[in-house]
C-alpha cells in the first residue's frame, strides 16, 4: 500500500519487546508530536475549512492515542519518561523543500506527514505480527489501521492542493529518500529507531 522501499526487519520487534517501557514512552511522545504536526498544518491552511476540519480530527485522534499509551504506561507501573529526540523524523524534516512557494511547501509538509504515518503503520504491523504481549498486539493492530487512514488522508490532501502528477513524482522522491534514511534505523528501542 505505501510502497516503502525498505521493510522493517521483523527482529526489530524483539528489540522493542525487550524494553516495552521504553517503546511505550517513545510511542507516546510520537503521538504527541503527530498531533502537534497536524495543528501546525492547520495554521497554514485557514482558507481550506474542509481540510482544517479533517486535520482537527487527526490532531484529536493523535492526542487520544497519546492518552491511550499513557494509560498503558500507568497501568503497567512503568515510568513515563521525558520526550525523546526522533532522529528519523529530524532526518526527514531535512528533505522538506525549502524556498519555493507556499503551496509547494504545504504539499511537501503533507508528504512528510504521510511518510511518517506510513512508516509508523508499518512498524505497528511488525509489532502486531511479532510480539507475544496480547494486549499490545491488539492495541497496535488498531493503531495500524488508524495510521493507514492518516497516511491516505495526507496523500489525498497533497494531491488536492498540488498537481497530482507532480505530487506522485515527489512522493517517489520521498520514498527513495526515506529508504536511505531508514537503513540506519531498526536497531533501537524506539518506534522509528
Amino acid at each position: 500500500m505505501f510502497k516503502l522501499k525498505l521493510p522493517t526487519d521483523p527482529r526489530w520487534a524483539n528489540i522493542a519487546e525487550e524494553n516495552i517501557e521504553e517503546i511505550l514512552t517513545d510511542h507516546a511522545w510520537c503521538e504527541q508530536k503527530a498531533a502537534t504536526n497536524a495543528i501546525g498544518l492547520i495554521t497554514m491552511l485557514p482558507e481550506y475549512p474542509e481540510i482544517v476540519t479533517e486535520l482537527l480530527a487527526i490532531a484529536q485522534e493523535e492526542l487520544e492515542h497519546f492518552r491511550q499509551v499513557h494509560e498503558i504506561i500507568k497501568k503497567r507501573g512503568y515510568t513515563f519518561g521525558r520526550t525523546r529526540k526522533d532522529d528519523y523524523v529530524n532526518e526527514l524534516v531535512q528533505f522538506i523543500q525549502k524556498g519555493g512557494n507556499r503551496d509547494d511547501l504545504i504539499v511537501d509538509k503533507m508528504l512528510f506527514a504521510a511518510m511518517i504515518e506510513a512508516r509508523s503503520c508499518e512498524r505497528f504491523k511488525v509489532l502486531t505480527e511479532n510480539i507475544n504481549d496480547e494486549e499490545l498486539k491488539t492495541f497496535y493492530r488498531d493503531l495500524m489501521i488508524s495510521e493507514a487512514n492518516h497516511y491516505t488522508t495526507f496523500i489525498g490532501f497533497a494531491r488536492q492542493l498540488g498537481d497530482a502528477e507532480k505530487v506522485n513524482t515527489r512522493w517517489e522522491e520521498w520514498l527513495e529518500y526515506e529508504a536511505k534514511v531508514i537503513q540506519s534505523y531498526g536497531k533501537g528501542e524506539t518506534i522509528h529507531g
